[in-house]
């Protein structure tokens, strides 16, 4: 009875009657890059899955130097960087690759100072010398100045970075440079530079697990990388002399005047932008897509994500502390999607 049964089924298989099944199999698509993203790119591939069941995302979170790597030898079938790519990359690429902003992010100071939990207040000029090497200790009176409220430590201050090719050094490295004239002319920006002082981490978790580890340190994280090992983050003083605190608010004021004059290929930078309210080191995050699929198949799965995650995705940026894109930017990026074939 049952050699019987082995045998109709392998007829069944043989003549095509079992076809369906092998055309519903999961479409496995590979992506690659930014650690600043991956708590909500994480929750919107679990969340994705439940909707369509056929396809099935695979994200390394390896530094958003490692996706544009990857992407451009086209070994995923996406990347993500936290740095919009130059004309140069751009070229170097076998297509033309497609900027697609999903949401705004904060890059917050954070720090591990025995005795103060939060409040930490610093200037572009403070901040830019401690991470050049020039501003050591933690009871400097620059420091004290702006902290009128607050017992700083009469110790040395520890500097911590990314050791990794990365979007969020570029957001932050992109603002010392716009702030400091010094800065831009000896250190620069990009997603990795020659640091003047410091330890390195691997990925925001790397850096925020050495502050965590660290007493008398500071570095820079993404905000939910501060909230997720609650670390406290500075209030930083923006271009209209304010101190701000890093909140969805703040990052979404950042872009509110760049949103007015996005280029068509949303390549541009939202640090130290105007306005009273506005978090001064805030990026965009994007994720480089071929426009020419070289497979279809996945190429059509790919786009039906990115129209999920324009029009039902947003919604959860927040919850991650995340801001979603601008309205008239949101709209900008589905004509875009549109154009991938």
């Amino acid at each position: 009875m049952l050699k019987s049964l082995r045998n109709a089924i392998a007829a069944l298989a043989l003549a095509g009657f079992l076809a369906p099944v092998a055309a519903s199999a999961e479409t496995l698509i590979n992506g690659a890059g930014a650690t600043f993203p991956y708590p909500l790119y994480s929750k919107w591939f679990s969340e994705y899955a439940k909707i369509d069941r056929s396809v099935k995302f695979n994200y390394q979170s390896i530094g958003s130097g490692g996706g544009i790597k990857q992407i451009t030898a086209q070994t995923v079938d996406f990347g993500a960087s936290d740095k919009f790519l130059s004309d140069q990359e751009l070229k170097a690429a076998p297509g033309k690759l497609l900027h697609i902003p999903t949401v705004m992010g904060a890059v917050v100071v954070t720090y591990n100072i025995p005795g103060v939990a939060k409040g930490l207040k610093l200037s572009p000029e403070t901040l830019t010398e401690i991470f050049q090497g020039k501003l050591t200790s933690w009871s400097d009176p620059r420091l004290t100045r702006d902290n009128p409220g607050l017992k700083l430590p009469n110790k040395p201050i520890i500097v911590v970075h990314r050791s990794d090719g990365s979007g969020t050094t570029s957001i932050f490295t992109d603002y010392l440079s716009s702030v400091s004239p010094a800065w831009a002319k000896g250190v620069g920006k990009g997603t990795s530079v020659k640091w003047p002082v410091g330890l390195g981490g691997k990925g925001n978790e790397g850096v925020a697990g050495q502050i965590r580890t660290t007493p008398f340190s500071i570095g820079y994280v993404e905000l939910a990388y501060a909230f997720e090992n609650q670390l406290p983050y500075a209030f930083l003083k923006n271009l209209a002399g304010t101190f701000v605190e890093p909140t969805i608010a703040s990052t979404s004021a950042a872009a509110a005047g760049a949103a007015k004059s996005m280029p068509a290929d949303f390549r541009i930078s939202l640090v130290n932008q105007p306005g009273k309210n506005a978090y001064p080191i805030v990026g965009f995050t994007w994720l480089l897509v071929y426009q020419d699929q070289r497979d279809k198949a996945k190429g059509k799965k790919l786009v039906e994500f990115l129209r999920w995650e324009l029009r039902q995705g947003q919604s959860m940026a927040a919850k991650l502390l995340y801001a979603p894109l601008p309205a008239n930017v949101a709209k900008m990026v589905g004509k875009t999607v549109a154009t991938i074939k």
